[in-house]
């Protein structure tokens, strides 16, 4: 048994969100569904389509949608043409073929009102420097502003206002899902939380290591701070190798071993809360 309301609560992580695919394989045969959803980043991406489909077949088309060729779209360009625009602008891909995709899952109109299941999502607003919350309007304008990963995307403009990737403020909103009254959480998070953190030893690595505290830092706070009756359950990504190299968030091979080995994870860890 659980507490109502149950919200599902899905992080940002760019290619690594497929393993929230697993975990929402999960919970659905298990037999949760969400009276909410909240998302960032990816996580708004995966949210936007369970919130339209609350139910357990919106996770095979989930895995289509990640498995297609308009996925591998997103972040397809080649590397020449990454490279004029980046010298010419801010970022290294275009927008449309994001937005294209979800204009394919959602529908070109699809607005908040229109959703069986509430649904919120988180954008970075430029001009405020402030945390954002998207929930009426439109929803692939949202999702877009939510996803505008900052040097590979540009900033979404919505209403006069430019937004940036929601994970620079809020990367695990379960705050968010506790404020909307949520009584149970189910956390799906890509695995970066599961893994030690150690100091940079590559350039690269350097704003990464910075940006994952602050990640951390957030969460366990919002975590340890729930109100007395609010459960939360972070589900297990299945312990997929980490890869941090500069060009790892185009690498969509690996996406079916993650859906696999997060569902299988995260169905063993949701057998144990019907032994309680």
């Amino acid at each position: 048994m659980v507490d109502k309301p149950v919200a599902f609560v899905l992080g940002g992580g760019g290619v690594l969100g497929a393993v929230e695919v697993g975990m929402l394989r999960a919970l659905f045969r298990a037999g949760y569904q969400p009276d909410l959803v909240v998302g960032t980043s990816i996580g708004a991406v995966n949210g936007a389509l369970v919130a339209a489909d609350p139910s357990a077949e919106v996770t095979d088309r989930l895995v289509r949608m990640w498995g297609s060729p308009e996925a591998r779209e997103v972040y397809g360009d080649s590397m020449a043409r990454q490279v004029r625009r980046f010298v010419a602008r801010t970022h290294l891909h275009s927008p449309r073929p994001l937005r294209r995709l979800l204009e394919r899952e959602l529908g070109p109109g699809r607005r908040f009102d229109q959703l069986p299941v509430p649904f919120h999502c988180c954008a970075a607003s430029i001009e405020r420097a402030a945390e954002h919350w998207f929930d009426e309007g439109s929803v692939i304008d949202a999702v877009l502003a939510s996803s505008a990963v900052p040097g590979l995307l540009p900033p979404a403009r919505v209403a006069g206002e430019h937004y940036l990737d929601g994970g620079i403020v809020n990367s695990i909103p379960i705050g968010r899902a506790v404020e909307l009254g949520a009584g149970t959480i189910f956390v799906l998070q890509v695995g970066r939380i599961e893994r030690p953190l150690s100091p940079p030893r590559r350039p690269w690595e350097v704003p990464q290591v910075a940006f994952e505290i602050a990640r951390r830092h957030r969460f366990a706070r919002e975590l340890a701070a729930l109100p007395p009756g609010v459960t939360a359950h972070v589900l297990p990504a299945g312990g997929e190798a980490r890869d941090d190299s500069p060009l790892a968030y185009r690498d969509m091979a690996a996406v079916g071993r993650r859906i696999s080995r997060a569902y299988v994870a995260s169905r063993r860890y949701l057998q144990t809360l019907g032994q309680e």
